[in-house]
């Protein structure tokens, strides 16, 4: 079912489309394959929406965002656990996940409320300049299959917290996600045409609507960067406003004066999250040649441990990837380098023992030898490949990591003070984990350079992507 203005309908074709869990290949449910048509509607409902929610008094839609942040918590298991079914990650990572998106809504219930204006100095004494922040207005909104719930709530709390109405459609992968958390926004009783839902296996006739429509002001997308261009350029041409999270491609340095064990550790937990399936995960591993030994030994006896199979399951730790594609992907990029001398320490194929062979699985791999000429040195991997690369000066790393089109996070090791700060000074990346594998909260500005996107998300940051500045003079 669709969830336009406050209603669950079918889509106006009556047509589904089936879900499938990657990690077995077995369908778990179907959902309204909405159209263009569905969308239009969609955009209507948000338009009249908008005039009496952007109304309400900040503290008003605060409480509605409390609402939908205390059911979120309740259900906090049943989601987890779709999340495992549907996507892929392990229990515990869904768990984590569940509740990162909760912080989102509990962050911008406050922000809500800290909206202000000011009152600017005029040069003339009967001049006087007041500055207020308004909505935007309706708000297209897509997300991703990586992370299905928490970028919904990323995307919808500023955007309501502020005072906008919302269509959202979601990748075609995850859609029982965005259903069952448009539930909770359903429960928590928020008016008709606030937020609005459009599951959909045609992504282009639906983003076309939403970057055409007159009524929709904003777009904001979490995807990949080639795609993220593509709505960049549409969106110009109808002067919507863009926030965008592209792709990255994570560097991970770490210098001589680092505990190799210590951030072979961290360099484990963060590759491996999510089967490497997150824009932000680290995708060029750079390690100076004195510890670069001890570091890859450390790392290859961290990654044999690593426990491959259902989310579900008790001690899994890698799930499987979201399709075949993704699987043929990785697989290209690890031959690649193999072929140009690469040296496999650990994994290189598909999984296919005690029944793996029926999902999406792809063993966690250690290269070393790494050089520029491999495609997995220049692409974003989005997988469980750890591809080390050794380094002799600090002035050369920070070229190698700077080499590249993305800009979206950076990681670095080191005791060293002064290396830290050179490092996230001259790192041309939007946010930089510095002996710290996860920079991220709800609480903090997220998002990248260069073409891994335009904006921020989170933090007092994210809600100013869906005001306008208005300007009043008044001569007295």
């Amino acid at each position: 079912m669709l969830y336009m203005n406050g209603k669950w309908v079918e889509s106006r074709s009556h047509k589904e489309f089936a879900v499938y869990n990657p990690a077995s290949g077995e369908e778990i449910g179907r959902v309204a394959d909405g159209s263009k048509e569905d969308t239009a509607i969609a955009i209507e409902a948000a338009a009249r929406a908008f005039e009496g929610w952007s109304s309400l008094t900040s503290y008003e839609r605060s409480r509605y965002l409390y609402k939908v942040y205390e059911i979120m918590i309740e259900r906090k298991e049943s989601l987890a656990r779709l999340m495992t079914i549907e996507q892929g990650k392990p229990l515990k990572a869904a768990r984590n996940e569940v509740q990162y998106g909760a912080d989102f809504l509990l962050w911008y219930a406050e922000e809500a409320k800290r909206v202000y204006g000011s009152v600017i100095p005029a040069p003339r004494k009967d001049q006087r300049f007041i500055v207020l922040k308004q909505p935007v207005g309706v708000v297209g909104a897509i997300t991703p299959w990586n992370y299905p719930i928490s970028m919904i709530t990323r995307k919808v709390a500023p955007a309501i917290a502020a005072g906008c109405t919302v269509v959202l459609k979601p990748a075609e992968q995850t859609p029982l996600c965005a259903v069952e958390i448009f539930k909770v926004f359903a429960d928590a009783g928020l008016p008709d045409g606030v937020v609005n839902l459009i599951t959909s296996t045609h992504p282009q006739e639906i983003g076309e609507e939403l970057l055409t429509n007159p009524h929709v002001k904003k777009i904001t997308f979490t995807g990949s960067t080639e795609v993220g261009k593509e709505i960049s350029e549409k969106a110009a041409r109808n002067v919507k406003r863009v926030s965008m999270e592209l792709g990255g491609h994570a560097p991970f340095i770490v210098y001589d004066d680092a505990n190799p064990i210590y951030a072979a550790k961290g360099l484990s937990l963060v590759k491996f999250l999510n089967t490497g399936q997150a824009c932000i995960s680290p995708n060029r591993i750079f390690v100076h040649k004195s510890i670069v030994e001890e570091f890859t030994a450390t790392l290859v006896e961290r990654v044999n441990k690593l426990k491959a199979g259902n989310g579900l399951e008790e001690g899994v730790s890698i799930g499987p990837l979201v399709d075949t594609a993704a699987i043929e992907k990785v697989d290209r990029q690890v031959k690649d380098a193999l072929e140009k001398g690469a040296k496999l320490e650990v994994g290189g194929g598909r999984l296919l023992e005690k029944g793996l062979d029926k999902g999406n699985y792809y063993a966690p791999t250690v290269l070393s030898g790494i050089t520029e000429d491999m495609r997995i040195y220049r692409e974003e991997t989005f997988g469980p490949v750890a591809p080390i690369i050794s380094f002799d000066s600090d002035e050369e790393v920070l070229q190698m990591a700077n080499d590249t089109n993305y800009g979206l996070a950076a990681y670095i090791y080191t005791q060293n003070l002064s290396k830290a700060m050179k490092a996230f000074e001259g790192l041309n990346f939007g946010i930089i984990g510095i002996n710290d594998i996860n920079p991220t909260a709800a609480a903090a500005p997220f998002g990248g350079m260069k073409e891994s996107g335009l904006g921020r998300e989170g933090g007092m940051e994210g809600i100013e992507e869906y005001l306008e500045t208005k300007l009043g003079g008044f001569s007295l």
